[in-house]
């Protein structure tokens, strides 16, 4: 049998323990600094009573109310590290497919007709597996600045997740933001802006559950390291300290947007949010994400991050994944067996398990899974037919079928193609140097130009740099089913071509350069998940910065002496500096392809021979070097006593915000992006569609009632252990023996003893559910927030002569400058992209910005308010909207008062 990588999870186990008591209360907090606090925000608000949800809950109350009190507790957690799927031990009706073992399996309650759900990595495409697409990473994705291929991606990806049985997407992520160039998982998601992330995030979930299949939102939220974010026994993770204003305009606000589209699932992050755990912050969990954003489905852990038992129940947690302690060696589990001691002791109360059970069952029907969904044919730690049905089990584990090879990539090679080729980003083209002629030779450098010797897949988890890189490295990756490697495709092209297979520049070269000779420079920067450490990057970009990988700065120099024409070709999870080599003379063109997934070579080769333009553009900034932002993001927080503390001190302005602010010009600009042809934006209009009457939004409708969900300790008989079962070592149970249960439903009846009597709950908890915040009242939010209050049209041209070409076109508020509030001088609210244009081909765009795009969060009022809105006298204030191909690029300004629109105006920045 084959082994499938399970490494990014055992080395991830391994630097983790355990040492609190499961159902006791969470450990002390560490101090943060002043300003900076978790409030208590309880009880759990119910889920249920959000329309387009009402029937989905109707269906889940009903299933939920025939299960016993096991089979609630099994539900909300899973089954174990590497320990896969289990028929029930009753309830022979399963199929042989039930025995596979996914990412994450949850429990089930197979008596009453619902199945273990199966979730599965990773945010770009079917983790651990085969016959599956190798999508472009997320950060690619935002270079596109596409909503229709965004879009694309995603249905493709939820239709491949869909074919393995996965019942459960872990993405995307729009956490983390990309607040630190060095990050090690900026990739995994969409690019350095809230509008950004949160609309390519919504598309994503949107593509996603249309095919039946429950996307993730996370991670929530603060999660920009790799380094120090777990806890363990000697050290808590560390704390991203976050003001109020700062975590609703930046970081939160993607996440409502992917609440807004309906998204099923949430993931917590691994860090504290400022002092608390997220995965058992109640501010964080019953506070913002379902009651101030509405969300009706179910919160999970991220993997081995769940650290207690009945605090994070209260505090919001409804699924512990995989379902183990943090040291996953002898099948105990925080929830489970503890969670049903804990329900039946009086410590949590029945409703809230009533209401995690009601979520977790509410989205499976949301989105059909109870009608036709296909079984899981897969399983993630077993490349071979046969194998171990749990490998976490050996060596007592039975062996049997467990991969049925589903090829479910359909056509979805094109798909990614498009993404890859419509994210390659055009920097610098002197001359018009690109695109490129096949007839003068190619002198083609570097190790990144090709597959690697070993196979694509050669290292587990990515957690190499040989070869093209495609993704970085971790739980964020996927098999390639092939890959299509840059040298090939440039071969087929190009008859003379000779690679220069290293990266150290030859002594020698043969033939000697001419001066006809185009030399291709092939450089990338690498980076991933904590879990594993390559070439001294511990995920996060600590060794190397925001150099390129390889002595790549060096490989470049060393052509652009010997070279007349040198074009630069870069793979990478972010931004790098590029300032070694920019500016010398033979350097005539830098293309960033990004992170392009399988279709890393005909994507290239189309834009460097001119079959298309390029049209992607920067998803963060690149500055002349990395001091250029605030030591708050540019330096990893790296304490080895207590608890680290990552304190956000630049507030808003992360990235172009800073840059702008400081009037620091940065090499290359968010959103910066050359075509091969021009586009002229004419002919732009702007009109109010709903008007800004009030600063405050509406006011939210009172949350409607939903059945009261019992409180009633259930008879210990339903925790008992089935008579004759005879357990898999490790596996995670729900049951308890006799003489626990009728000893915890002995304490929890007692009129004295009962742990809803003498737990020690936290500051502010209280089990009487809350009306609603002001700032709430739907899905994302008060639903005027999302109400088009501006729109703009613009008419974008092929200006050029000899190519075709697609535009990009952004929009960016300016906030009035009287507003009394201190906001970025730009901000990113909508962006489009046309088709592609011929010579002379024109078409109109339109753009959108919502109340929320024009309003700001007040920490007094508790709410989003509008500076520009109408006035005690009737007049309001004046918003401008810059319309353009890039923040450093504005070239058309319109004005929210008097909808007069101006071309060719001096730029905000």
């Amino acid at each position: 049998m084959t082994a499938r990588s399970s490494l990014v999870w055992l080395t991830l186990a391994l630097s983790l323990f355990d040492p609190t008591c499961n159902a006791g209360p969470v450990r002390q907090r560490e101090a943060v600094p002043d300003g900076f606090y978790a409030a208590p925000y309880y009880p759990t608000p119910y889920g249920g009573w959000e329309d387009s949800w009402k029937e989905s809950y109707a269906k889940a109350q009903a299933l939920v109310d025939k299960m016993n009190l096991a089979e609630k507790t099994n539900i909300t957690g899973g089954s174990g590290y590497l320990m896969g799927r289990l028929p029930s031990p009753i309830y022979e009706w399963q199929t042989e497919h039930e025995l596979t073992g996914t990412q994450g399996n949850s429990g089930s309650a197979y008596r009453v007709g619902f199945p273990q759900l199966c979730l599965q990595d990773g945010a770009l495409g079917v983790g651990n597996t085969d016959h599956n697409t190798a999508f472009p990473a997320g950060i690619t994705t935002g270079a596109t600045f596409d909503k229709d291929l965004i879009y694309a991606r995603a249905v493709a990806m939820g239709k491949e997740f869909r074919g393995k049985g996965a019942h459960v997407l872990l993405g995307p992520a729009v956490g983390p933001m990309g607040r630190k160039p060095l990050g090690g998982r900026n990739w995994e998601s969409f690019g350095a802006d809230p509008i950004l992330q949160g609309i390519a995030g919504a598309l994503t979930i949107k593509g996603v559950q249309e095919q039946g299949v429950i996307a993730t939102i996370k991670h929530l939220i603060g999660n920009e390291q790799e380094m120090y974010r777990m806890y363990n026994p000697l050290q808590p993770g560390y704390s991203s300290n976050i003001d109020d204003r700062t975590l609703h305009e930046l970081y939160l606000w993607p996440f409502a947007d992917g609440v807004h589209a309906g998204v099923g699932s949430a993931m917590t992050s691994y860090n504290a949010v400022n002092g608390s755990a997220a995965s058992q912050n109640a501010y964080l969990i019953n506070n913002l994400l379902k009651d101030e954003l509405g969300f009706q489905g179910f919160v999970m852990s991220d993997w081995l991050s769940h650290l207690s038992g009945v605090a994070s129940a209260l505090a919001g947690l409804d699924m512990s994944m995989p379902g183990d302690t943090q040291i996953p060696l002898l099948g105990d589990s925080p929830w489970k067996f503890h969670l049903a001691e804990a329900v039946l002791n009086g410590s949590v109360p029945v409703d809230r398990l009533n209401d995690m059970a009601t979520r977790i069952v509410a989205a499976w029907y949301q989105f059909g899974q109870d009608k036709d969904f296909p079984a899981v044919n897969f399983h993630s730690y077993i490349s071979s037919e046969k194998g171990l049905l749990y490998p976490g089990a050996v060596p007592v584990s039975p062996i049997g079928k467990v991969n049925w090879f589903v090829d479910v990539q359909a056509d979805h090679g094109l798909v990614a193609r498009q993404v890859a080729q419509d994210a390659i980003t055009l920097l610098k083209n002197d001359g018009d140097f690109l695109p490129l002629s096949t007839k003068p030779p190619l002198r083609v450098f570097g190790s990144d130009a090709r597959v690697d010797p070993a196979g694509a897949n050669a290292c587990g988890s990515r957690a190499c740099n040989k070869g093209t890189l495609g993704m970085g490295w971790g739980s964020g990756v996927t098999n390639y089913p092939y890959f299509d490697n840059p040298i090939t495709a440039i071969k087929k092209r190009v008859e003379d071509v000779k690679l220069y297979d290293s990266d150290n520049f030859p002594l020698i070269l043969t033939p000697a350069p001419t001066d006809d000779d185009v030399a291709i420079v092939f450089i990338n920067s690498d980076a991933g998940e904590n879990s594993f450490t390559v070439e001294g990057n511990h995920g996060d970009r600590d060794n190397d910065k925001l150099s390129a990988w390889h002595n790549g700065d060096k490989l470049v120099q060393k052509a652009a002496e010997k070279y007349k024409n040198v074009v630069v070709v870069v793979h990478t999870v972010g931004p790098l500096i590029v300032e070694p080599w920019i500016d010398l003379p033979s350097v005539k063109a830098v293309l960033f392809a990004h992170l392009p997934g399988q279709e890393a070579g005909e994507s290239l080769a189309n834009v460097l021979f001119g079959d298309v333009s390029p049209s992607g553009h920067l998803p963060y900034s690149i500055t002349k070097k990395e001091d250029d932002l605030p030591g708050s993001v540019t330096k990893l927080v790296k304490e080895l006593i207590g608890q680290p503390q990552d304190t956000y001190s630049e507030g808003l302005y992360i990235d172009y915000r800073w840059l702008n602010k400081q009037k620091i010009k940065p090499r290359y600009a968010f959103g910066h992006g050359l075509s091969y042809t021009t586009f002229n934006y004419t002919n732009a209009h702007i009109k109010i569609v709903n008007p800004l009457s009030s600063a405050l939004p509406p006011a939210r409708q009172p949350k409607p009632s939903v059945p009261v969900l019992s409180t009633e300790i259930p008879p210990a008989s339903e925790a008992y252990e089935p008579a004759g079962f005879t357990k898999v070592w490790r596996y995670i149970y729900s049951w308890l023996s006799k003489s626990d249960a009728d000893k915890a439903y002995a304490v929890g009846t007692s009129s004295t003893k009962s742990g809803s009597k003498t737990y020690p709950y936290p500051e502010g908890y209280s089990t009487v559910q809350k009306p609603g915040v002001p700032a709430g009242g739907g899905q994302g939010g008060n639903p005027a927030l999302f109400d088009t209050i501006l729109e703009l049209v613009v008419t974008v041209q092929n200006t050029g002569t000899q190519h075709k070409g697609k535009a990009s076109v952004q929009a960016y508020v300016q906030f009035p400058s009287d507003s009394g509030y201190d906001t970025p001088i730009i901000q990113l609210r909508d962006f489009a992209k046309t088709k592609e244009l011929g010579a002379g081909e024109s078409e109109t765009v339109t753009l959108r910005l919502r109340r929320k795009d024009l309003s700001v969060w007040d920490t007094q009022k508790q709410n989003w308010v509008a500076p520009g809105a109408e006035g005690d006298n009737g007049k309001s204030k004046r918003y401008v909207v810059w319309v353009g191909e890039g923040s450093d690029k504005l070239f058309t300004r319109c004005f929210s008062d008097t909808l007069v629109c101006e071309r060719e105006v001096e730029p905000p920045v």
